[in-house]
């Protein structure tokens, strides 16, 4: 029996989910992923630009010029434009997979460098998209106190390189730390976790349920830590990726190892097959 404090948690953390993708410059607000050729990319409303902004952004406000390592930003003549807070005609821009990456503004437009392994793109949210207010809410499975599961967290001798496929059809060589272990349905699992920056054991996981109910890909998790160490991997806030309602997401998916043979009956729903 699921108490009704559990219940109210969930929901609560399931309406900050909701809420989340639909804040400034938040998933909602994505409007362009593009991919940087070698030289110089322009940067304006012209659709001939290799960097299309919003209409109501000047034509032409100057270009990224990517040299297979870096990508520096050029305005043209008079023009400035904000970068971290600074007005500048000429920056070298850190990616996003830096600690401080290079975020340019425009009126409420962002904009910011992406790395993908040896790859470079830029990134664009514009505050003003209409799907932040319209994009319907998630749907979910009903709240089962039964998938919140005691793990423990074992770490591997030392890290493995593990193959993770992206939204691309490609492949990500990722280091995995260590796994979760964990009892289901009276048989013992584990799932390989990322070991974030600030702590945070991260899950990408598939299940039975892909086949019908939730995305194809699989879903996300974050496992809870206690204050006490104790570890829970909760399938109530399993959720999907971003790239499954956004096309400007660069999603990573479940490695083969953490393909689940069973039905997890929790977490967020997917019906757009």
């Amino acid at each position: 029996m699921t108490s009704t404090i559990y219940q109210q948690t969930i929901n609560e953390w399931r309406a900050e989910r909701d809420k989340s993708i639909r804040k400034e410059n938040g998933w909602l607000a994505l409007a362009g992923l593009y991919w940087l050729k070698l030289g110089k990319n322009q940067l304006g409303s012209d659709p001939k630009s290799e960097i299309v902004l919003p209409a109501r952004i000047s034509a032409n406000i100057g270009y990224l010029e990517y040299n297979g390592k870096s990508v520096s930003l050029h305005t043209i003549q008079n023009q400035r434009i904000n970068v971290n807070g600074t007005e500048t005609d000429f920056a070298i821009l850190q990616p996003d997979i830096s600690e401080t990456p290079s975020f340019i503004k425009l009126q409420d437009i962002q904009l910011v460098v992406i790395q993908r392994g040896k790859k470079f793109g830029v990134r664009v949210w514009d505050n003003q998209r209409e799907e932040r207010r319209s994009f319907p809410a998630h749907t979910w499975f009903d709240i089962d106190e039964k998938y919140c599961v005691p793990a423990e967290y074992i770490p591997y001798d030392r890290p493995k390189i593990s193959s993770f496929p992206d939204v691309a059809g490609e492949k990500s060589e990722i280091s995995v730390e260590g796994y979760l272990s964990f009892d289901i349905n009276k048989k013992k699992y584990q799932l390989d976790i990322n070991k974030e920056n600030d702590g945070t054991l991260f899950i990408r996981f598939s299940d039975l349920t892909c086949r019908e109910n939730t995305y194809p890909a699989g879903r996300y998790l974050v496992a809870e830590v206690e204050p006490d160490g104790q570890i829970y991997i909760d399938f109530n806030k399993a959720y999907n990726p971003p790239c499954s309602f956004t096309d400007f997401a660069t999603c990573i998916f479940a490695p083969e190892q953490n393909h689940l043979d069973f039905r997890v009956i929790a977490g967020e729903k997917y019906s757009h097959h």
